[in-house]
């Protein structure tokens, strides 16, 4: 049979993209369509935009260190609209940069959504179909808002970008690292910042002492912080959003966000059409090489909710290309993932937490817990977090934990050696580059505790 392309994707994030231009490379005649914009999640409503907020969220703490310094900083503002406009300014330019990259590359693209008639033809909003041999789904996720009286005047993390002026107080629903960068984001721009979760802690799922370690910070740094609580109703007064809380509580609040999770964007794809198989949250369930149950079509990224981070979803896209294009069936690698929660203070991550690795055998937990030279300088009480989570048996580390300014581009380094099987034994012998915070994970020689 002939098709009108080799290779059709849908969804132009960063997993789809990257999958489009790397299979063009290879000679495949490929389609892609996106009907929003180009970049997807990461590039438009996530990673970026929010890494810059946390960048200029950042700075009234650093204008306090300057002046404890000997800087004459004078009087400092944020300004929402300057900054709001280089913002998007930034994000049109990325962007424009996703566009040509697949034009560069032979891609054609559609700027309409699609979805799938059967298991080899989608059709375009505009009542058009194409054939493909092949069709890849990377639609990506998005927020959901839960289902409680007034939650229509919430907003989500799409639209906090997007915001016309800054509140001056917001409360913030959810614990994970979603709700927890947007309310520093927030708390570091001058808006009076409460969150609320429903769980015993922020953070679930992540190291029990980091975690404990960043409530504690964003505490101090003025985050009105409540675990164990959730909303009841919200309602719209002159004053603001009214909202009730289970710990009795009712405040009204300029703005309320919810960051309460997010599914994948798997609804009216014609899935049913071509009877592609999907799990409970409605994600498209896939094997080991990103293939659904129809033999011809594939899916990467967050629709597949598996790991929900945008490296992951790249190197998903790469590995279908190397097994469906390129004759090299290729696994793409979840183990040892490293990553950074942009938190403040920020945390690094990889491997196993101290809670999951006392499931699997006897360990070693390493661990130091600091006031950094930096701020105890400028008289701030900020402290830092370096843990180790090692095998006894083995001596391998299992798991790395910082809780640090910087603590992203640390875990990138760790990371390697992690997942390379590095053993506690590797890290003792590397020589401490000081005077630095790094230097701790190094430096400690004796465990802290046994399990």
């Amino acid at each position: 049979m002939n098709f009108d392309f080799d290779l059709f994707v849908i969804g132009g994030g960063s997993g789809g993209v990257r999958a489009a231009r790397v299979a063009a490379a290879e000679g495949v005649r490929v389609a892609l369509a996106e009907e929003d914009r180009y970049g997807g999640t990461c590039v438009i409503r996530g990673c970026v935009p929010k890494k810059l907020m946390v960048f200029a969220s950042e700075f009234s703490g650093m204008i306090d260190d300057a002046r404890a310094y000997g800087w004459d900083a004078g009087d400092a503002y944020f300004d929402w609209t300057v900054f709001k406009g280089k913002l998007n300014a930034e994000l049109d330019r990325l962007e424009g940069v996703y566009r040509r990259l697949l034009a560069n590359s032979g891609v054609e693209t559609f700027d309409q959504r699609a979805r799938l008639l059967d298991a080899n033809t989608v059709e375009l909003a505009d009542g058009s179909r194409k054939t493909a041999k092949t069709i890849l789904i990377a639609t990506g996720g998005r927020p959901v808002v839960p289902d409680v009286e007034g939650s229509d005047l919430g907003i989500t993390s799409n639209e906090m970008f997007h915001l016309e002026k800054l509140p001056k107080s917001i409360l913030i629903i959810g614990g994970g690292y979603i709700a927890c960068e947007f309310a520093g984001i927030m708390n570091g721009l001058g808006v009076e910042t409460t969150q609320y979760y429903r769980g015993a802690q922020i953070l679930r799922g992540f190291d029990g002492e980091a975690r404990g370690l960043i409530a504690d910070e964003m505490k101090q740094n003025g985050i009105d912080l409540h675990t164990g609580t959730n909303i009841l109703s919200m309602k719209k007064t002159d004053a603001g959003i009214r909202v009730k809380a289970t710990n009795g509580d009712e405040r009204v609040f300029d703005q309320v966000m919810f960051a309460t999770g997010r599914t994948p964007n798997a609804d009216n794809l014609g899935l049913h059409n071509v009877g592609i198989e999907t799990g409970r949250r409605g994600e498209i369930l896939v094997d080991a090489y990103s293939k659904t149950n129809v033999d011809s079509v594939y899916a990467i990224g967050d629709v597949t909710d598996r790991v929900n981070l945008t490296p992951v979803a790249i190197r998903e896209g790469m590995a279908f290309v190397e097994t469906v294009f390129k004759n090299n069936p290729t696994s793409p690698d979840h183990d040892l993932i490293p990553t950074a929660i942009f938190t403040q203070p920020e945390m690094g991550t990889v491997g196993l937490s101290e809670e999951e690795a006392r499931e699997n055998g006897p360990i070693e937990v390493y661990c130091t817990n600091f006031k950094p030279m930096k701020q105890s300088f400028a008289g701030r009480s900020d402290r830092v977090l370096m843990k180790l989570i090692v095998c006894a048996d083995t001596r391998k580390v299992l798991g790395c934990h910082i809780v640090a300014e910087g603590a992203g581009e640390m875990i990138q380094m760790v990371g390697i050696a992690v997942k390379m099987g590095a053993t506690k034994e590797d890290f003792d012998r590397t020589v401490a580059v000081h005077p630095t915070m790094a230097e701790e994970l190094v430096t400690m020689k004796s465990p802290v505790r046994t399990a």
